[in-house]
């Protein structure tokens, strides 16, 4: 009697600025792949420059899943996304293609693999008595109290990402347990994949320089020009996409907050930031292998032997 093995992904991560796409592009091209692109922000249309968003030539032929799925205005999460790509890579695996699920949006892949961490529904109640809170006192003031009680969680999350560490409080109260326990549930989970996880990783003054090098580049393609189109559009600088790394920058610039000297150095130093919270993410996930970018052909060895074992196993 045989029993069918899952289906196998190979998934490519890294913090931002580390050679994912590329990385994931070229693999891809070897080995027949499609990929299905993990990226919380790649999802919105209108959005492209600000969210590093391989264009046609970069693509390389190569066919990408989950970009340009949604406005800026609509509604979108960890559930949704685990749903649909989901659903892509029974597609994939259907026309058997290679699947990569490339992306640094360590929530989105983990709700993939894993499913999402149990916990129950929002209280509609508390979580308006915290949001007030955040307005009164300041975001800094809860995510201190988040910090004393789930460091580890706090440390993945920024300061003033008031949604998320609303939510994790909620959680604390709700259930007596901190989102960092949960979550260590979630990865006793059994996988619904069969997976091979690369990291990719550099040292941090090469991933500076590399975070500061494509801020610039972002600049010069028209960052500024594309928050402009957004908010001439009707989009509100409060939705959470506007509020993300890039475009925040660019409307505090255009309200007057800071100059846009100011804004180039504020967007820089927030995405070193964000970078040092993803390597915190993946760091407690020790199925993945840690990997420089410039490793190709080793990583498209450990592909190889990966993809050539058995699709089917025997059992008693």
């Amino acid at each position: 009697m045989y029993k069918q093995l899952k289906p196998k992904i190979i998934i490519i991560a890294g913090p931002t600025a580390s050679g994912k796409t590329s990385t994931g592009i070229e693999l891809a091209l070897r080995f027949n792949g499609e990929i299905v692109s993990a990226d919380s922000m790649q999802v919105y249309r209108k959005m492209d420059i600000g969210t590093a968003k391989p264009g046609p030539g970069e693509q390389k032929g190569i066919r990408h899943h989950m970009l340009d799925l949604i406005d800026p205005d609509q509604e979108f999460n960890a559930a949704i996304y685990a749903a649909m790509a989901s659903s892509i890579i029974r597609d994939i695996h259907k026309r058997k293609k290679t699947c990569f699920v490339v992306g640094g949006t360590g929530l989105y892949i983990k709700s993939l693999v894993y499913g999402l961490i149990p916990c129950p529904p929002a209280d509609h109640k508390l979580r308006e008595f915290l949001r007030h809170q955040c307005i009164k006192h300041g975001p800094e003031k809860l995510y201190r109290e988040l910090e004393r009680v789930d460091h580890e969680y706090a440390a993945k999350i920024h300061p003033n990402d008031t949604l998320r560490i609303v939510r994790a409080l909620e959680i604390i109260c709700l259930t007596g347990h901190t989102p960092s326990m949960l979550a260590m549930k979630q990865d006793q989970t059994e996988s619904r994949y069969n997976i091979l996880g690369f990291f990719l990783y550099t040292d941090r003054q090469k991933l500076y320089h590399n975070i500061d090098k494509r801020a610039d580049h972002m600049v010069k393609a028209g960052l500024l020009e594309e928050t402009e189109e957004l908010l001439k559009q009707g989009y509100s600088p409060d939705l959470k996409p506007i509020k993300s790394l890039g475009y925040r920058h660019m409307v505090n610039y255009l309200k007057g907050i800071w100059s846009f000297d100011e804004a180039i150095q504020y967007l820089k130093r927030d995405t070193r930031r964000y970078g040092k919270r993803q390597i915190t993410w993946f760091r407690a996930d020790q199925k993945m292998i840690w990997t420089g970018p410039d490793d190709i052909d080793k990583l498209a060895e450990k592909i190889r032997s990966f993809l050539m074992e058995t699709d089917e196993k025997k059992t008693a």
